[in-house]
């Protein structure tokens, strides 16, 4: 596809890529549209802010990063000359690049885990949908728009491309390891984004790296690995989002009984519903959110109205490590609080973090998108855990911890009216 320059390349500055280039008209009106311009308004992060102070970036930003890094890889391939990369597929990639969050709600995984609701689907819609972003695809034919939603699916004919933006080794993961890492002032994701780039190479409509880039690889499979512990489920943040749940599902029940609520904004009942239009969507955001949080601490059903004051106050629940994910011992907890006047459907909450480091390779399985592949100096491939003990090591292996929440102030009075074996788990 012919590629549409603008008069003068424009530049974002930036704390992580330190200059973002637009070289091309239709990525800078995409980034003009009002749906691209709402993901100023939601979080990267979702309620990582409540855990570290700085986490305050949002969907915005790291999306233009996504987009840079893949301006870098594709120009790369270009000025190489590399004949494996399908050069009339640019526009699908960088597009696809800058718009696969596009979709993302308030608060993102928060949300999307209380209704049920998938973001790369809302992308879609929006993509395909009446909007703004759609009518500046479809200046680049009428099926662009479904081609990049393809991408956004993973079912686009040309696995080159979905390589780049969704794959083990993509240009989203890249950027929000070092963005996110750079926000919340650790040092895990601090990878040499570099290098990696220098070692990428187009092969057999597939991106592979370098067999003497391996060592900077491992080092980003490393740096994921820590971030999702020290970051991602950081046990401070897992509480801020069980609160968040805890809030839509109370607000959804207390709708669907006919409460009458003192403050409702729209699109909110069509939430609760599940009837949003995608206009609707495009309303949600956190600023929405947060203030009709803040009304509902107000609300005379004390449950909302204390679940509210928590989040928006950080008063969040306190945790304890249990050693236990036994269903008995989860039914005889539930039993200990519902017997002593506490809810156990709120006041008690088991959370099981678990990452899924890389998806290890066993002799005779096909290669598949889901893993990484080195090219040796004879043009073979092979899959990285079969050659780094590193990569082996964390592959596979779902690991993960037990969590316990709860109020203290409403509990730990209590503790002495429940049985000994329930009560010690807290005592610990």
């Amino acid at each position: 596809m012919m590629r549409l320059p603008i008069s003068e390349e424009k530049v974002f500055k930036d704390p992580v890529h330190n200059y973002i280039h637009v070289q091309d008209d239709i990525i800078w009106r995409l980034i003009d549209t009002p749906e691209f311009q709402r993901l100023r308004r939601v979080r990267q992060l979702g309620t990582s802010y409540l855990t570290f102070h700085g986490a305050e970036h949002s969907r915005f930003s790291h999306s233009l990063g996504v987009y840079e890094i893949t301006r870098r890889i594709i120009s790369q391939f270009e000025r190489k000359g590399y004949s494996d990369w399908p050069a009339e597929e640019r526009q699908v990639a960088l597009c696809a690049a800058l718009l696969h969050d596009l979709g993302h709600g308030p608060f993102s995984h928060s949300i999307e885990e209380a209704f049920q609701m998938n973001h790369e689907d809302w992308t879609c819609r929006i993509l395909l949908g009446d909007t703004c972003v759609n009518k500046v695809l479809l200046e680049l034919g009428e099926d662009f728009p479904e081609r990049v939603a393809s991408v956004i699916r993973k079912t686009y004919d040309k696995p080159i491309v979905m390589n780049l933006v969704t794959s083990p080794l993509d240009a989203d993961r890249m950027d929000y390891l070092l963005r996110d890492a750079y926000y919340t002032g650790v040092n895990y994701g601090t990878i040499d984004i570099d290098r990696i780039l220098r070692m990428l190479r187009p092969h057999r409509d597939r991106i592979v790296v370098k067999e003497s880039g391996m060592h900077a690889v491992e080092d980003y499979l490393m740096s994921r690995y820590q971030m999702y512990w020290q970051v991602y489920f950081h046990p401070v943040t897992r509480s801020s989002e069980i609160i968040l749940r805890q809030i839509f599902r109370r607000a959804k029940e207390l709708y669907e009984a006919g409460y009458a609520f003192q403050f409702m904004i729209e699109p909110l009942p069509a939430l609760f519903e599940g009837r949003l239009t995608v206009q609707q969507y495009l309303r949600l955001d956190e600023a929405l959110i947060q203030t009709a949080f803040l009304q509902w601490t107000a609300e005379q059903d004390q449950l909302l109205s204390e679940l509210c004051g928590r989040f928006i106050h950080r008063k969040l629940y306190k945790y304890i490590e249990i050693d236990t994910g036994n269903p008995e011992t989860i039914d005889a907890i539930r039993q200990a609080f519902r017997e002593v006047g506490l809810d156990p459907a709120y006041d008690v909450e088991i959370d099981f973090p678990t990452d899924l480091p890389y998806d290890k390779f066993h002799s005779g399985m096909p290669l598949n998108e889901k893993q990484i592949l080195l090219l040796d100096r004879h043009d073979q491939l092979r899959e990285i855990s079969e050659v780094s003990d590193i990569v082996r090591s964390i592959s596979g292996i779902h690991k993960g911890r037990n969590y316990l929440y709860y109020p203290e102030e409403r509990v730990e009075p209590l503790l002495d009216r429940m049985p000994a074996e329930v009560a010690d788990l807290f005592r610990r």
